[in-house]
Formats: C-alpha cells, structure tokens, sequence
C-alpha cells in the first residue's frame, strides 16, 4: 500500500514510518523541505494529493515544551501546527480524483473533559472544556471539511485519540527519568488524576492496523492502554519507581506545574481523564502492551 504521512518525521511517525516499511508498505513523508522518499506541504497546496491509498497527519508543535513560554505567538504555532496542515490534507484529499480509502488524523484524549469519576468511551461528548479540549475540537473539525467542500464519500475518516504516548526515544518518558534516576521522582500534583497512556508500539500498530483495514474502520479510536480506565498519576510513579528501582517520594508541587508552563497548560498534567479504548478494541485490535507493569518492562530493560 502507499501511504502519505504528514509530521512523519516526529517520534511518532518515525516509530509508524518504521513498521509500515517493515510491512512492505510503501511510505512518503510531508516535510517543510523536501528530499528522498518526501514531499512538502506546499506541493500538497500546489499540486495536490500525490496517488495513495491512505493519508496520515501526525503533525503538531509539542504543547508542553517546557523551553516555550505560554505566549500567544506559541499557541498560534501549536493552532498553525495542527489545524492548518489538518486543512491543507483535507482540501487536497476532498479535490483529488482517486482520493484515498483511509484518512487519517492523531489527536488526543484532552478532547473530554477532565475528571477523576466520569469514564469516557469514544462516543462521549466534549471539546468545549479547557483551551486543549477546544484547540482538539477545531483540530478534528479541520479534517471533516475544506474550504473547497466536504471529503467524498470513498473515503473513510478515522480520528485516533490518543493518550500520553510512552518510548524510549521520545514521548514523555524521557524526560520523566531523570528526576527518578537522581533518587527525585513522585506524583505530579496530588497524583490522584487519571494517567491515560499508550506505549509506542501499540500506537503505531493501531495506526497500521487501521490502515490495513482499507476503510473498513471508522469514526473515533481512543489509543490508550486498557488499564488507563484506572491508572493514575500516582500508579505511574510507583510502576516506574519499581522499574527503576529508584524511590519516588517528592511530589511536584501544582503550583510549580502552573508557574513553569501556565495555567493552559498545567491543566494537562494536573488534572487527567478516565479514558477506554471501547471501540479500538471492538475494532479487532488487540494490544501488545496493556498494563504499566509490561509496557515498563519493556521501555526500561
């Protein structure tokens, strides 16, 4: 199959980029600057959609990068990041004469609101909560349409919400280890919020699996572990503890969070979301890595 990726050189399309061409798939990436095996977002505004039989957009500026200050130039770079590319897909997939069969977009799970009781399938409302909650809503609005009109019919929209993404090269895991290596990890805030997450690999897996349905999956998946129904902040920090064998004892004060990235954007680590993955799962998927226990067993040998 030929796939089209955009933020297909990030940590996740690199890790999908990986499996696909491991599959015997064949895969071009959307860049800023072009080079082998990719094109650029101005030739998908210029020439249109290149022939493929599913398109993917992954791109997106990390919002919690802790070296970019919460200003309103950095949220028009992660708004420009999403929903503009989000756009620039949808327009050339709706104005192509053999558009694809599957089209593609990764989210997040900030999408519902946050909550310690309330559980969250994929049918549930949201997107009206938080600043993240209204930049996904806009952001998987931008993939239903274009300014040239609606996506054809042959086509079949798949929106992956997904949970914090754990991996050894990227994600948040990285910068989560230090501070345990150093004997100076806990719970962020009160620990109590939900800790919805995803390992790498079974990111990409649900990725490929869904393309190789060939349309035949649609709507929204939640892409979180079947334990993220349950797991919280302070479930993490003891499974990665016990990991690391490291103690894990000094919380990180809320108001610490709020001074470093701003109230937008603390709201993503202090508060959380009870999150499962209902029709991921009924979708025949199956995941590799359920639980803290393996997937830490795995991105920590």
């Amino acid at each position: 199959m030929r796939i089209i990726i955009g933020g297909g050189r990030g940590f996740v399309g690199q890790s999908l980029t990986r499996l696909l061409r491991s599959q015997g798939h064949e895969v071009t990436i959307i860049s800023r600057q072009p080079g082998d095996g990719r094109i650029t977002w101005d030739d998908i505004s210029r020439k249109g959609l290149p022939p493929c039989d599913s398109a993917v957009n992954l791109a997106g500026e990390n919002v919690l990068n802790p070296l970019r200050r919460w200003t309103e130039q950095f949220k028009q770079e992660v708004f420009t990041s999403r929903i503009k590319t989000t756009q620039t897909l949808a327009q050339a997939i709706s104005q192509s004469q053999s558009p694809p069969r599957t089209w593609i977009l990764l989210t997040g799970v900030g999408y519902y609101p946050p909550s310690r009781t309330q559980q969250y399938t994929e049918d549930s409302p949201g997107g009206d909560a938080d600043y993240l909650s209204r930049l996904v809503r806009d952001w998987e609005a931008a993939a239903h349409l274009s300014h040239s009109g609606t996506l054809k019919p042959d086509t079949q929209l798949v929106i992956v919400r997904s949970g914090v993404v754990l991996g050894r090269d990227g994600g948040a895991l990285p910068s989560m280890l230090w501070p345990f290596r150093l004997c100076l990890g806990g719970p962020v805030g009160s620990g109590e919020q939900p800790f919805p997450w995803i390992h790498i690999t079974d990111l990409c897996r649900l990725l490929c699996h869904t393309i190789e349905q060939e349309g035949n999956v649609g709507g929204i998946l939640n892409a979180v572990s079947p334990s993220s129904i349950t797991d919280t902040n302070a479930d993490f920090t003891k499974a990665l503890s016990q990991a690391l064998w490291r103690p894990a004892f000094l919380p990180v004060p809320a108001l610490a969070v709020q001074a470093l990235l701003g109230q937008d954007r603390a709201v993503m680590l202090l508060e959380g979301q009870k999150v499962s993955p209902e029709k991921t799962l009924q979708s025949g998927f199956t995941f590799l890595y359920p639980d803290l226990s393996s997937a830490l067993a795995e991105l920590l040998p």
